[in-house]
């Protein structure tokens, strides 16, 4: 066994204030959860990235590609809600779905006897006062249950990008 894998493994075995004093030792920001595995895995993925190279230079610059896009989004690579230093940025090149109907159409779905009504906002949509930015966000609130909200709402059908909902000029 390997120096690496004999601490890989002794990581299990740790409590979670001796995981947290380890994950001190490897990064400089502070962690903001009590997930043990989370935290393990951080941990070993360093340990690993020290024993054999990290990310290749490709890698790195794809990654802060990836990073960069998010939050053009209105998002960070750390989270905006975990970073108050994060700035939202108002995404105004992407593309609007075409699927989805003009803004202020009223899209209603009757679920478990109750009936849910989305309007289609320039921003996404608004749903019982707040404002979303997905319709697979809407029927989530709205269910409790993650859906694809074009097929929730009845936008689109499987395997079918056209579909109908039962649509409200407002």
């Amino acid at each position: 066994m390997t120096v690496l894998e004999a601490e890989l493994k002794r990581l299990g075995g740790m409590t979670m204030s001796q995981i947290r004093e380890r994950y001190g030792e490897r990064f400089s920001d502070e962690f903001g959860t009590t997930h043990r595995q989370y935290l393990i895995g951080r941990i070993a993925w360093r340990l690993q990235a020290a024993a054999y190279g990290g990310l290749s230079a490709e890698a790195l610059r794809r990654a802060r590609e990836i990073a960069d896009e998010g939050e053009l989004r209105g998002g960070s690579s750390a989270g905006a809600a975990g970073n108050p230093k994060a700035v939202e940025i108002e995404n105004t090149s992407r593309e609007r779905d075409p699927r989805v109907p003009p803004v202020g159409t009223e899209l209603t779905r009757t679920y478990r006897n109750r009936t849910i009504s989305v309007t289609v906002s320039a921003g996404g949509f608004t749903y019982q006062g707040g404002a979303y930015g997905s319709l697979s966000a809407v029927a989530y609130a709205a269910t409790g249950t993650r859906w694809n909200g074009l097929l929730f709402f009845g936008i689109a059908k499987r395997g079918d990008s056209r579909g109908g909902a039962k649509t409200h000029a407002a």
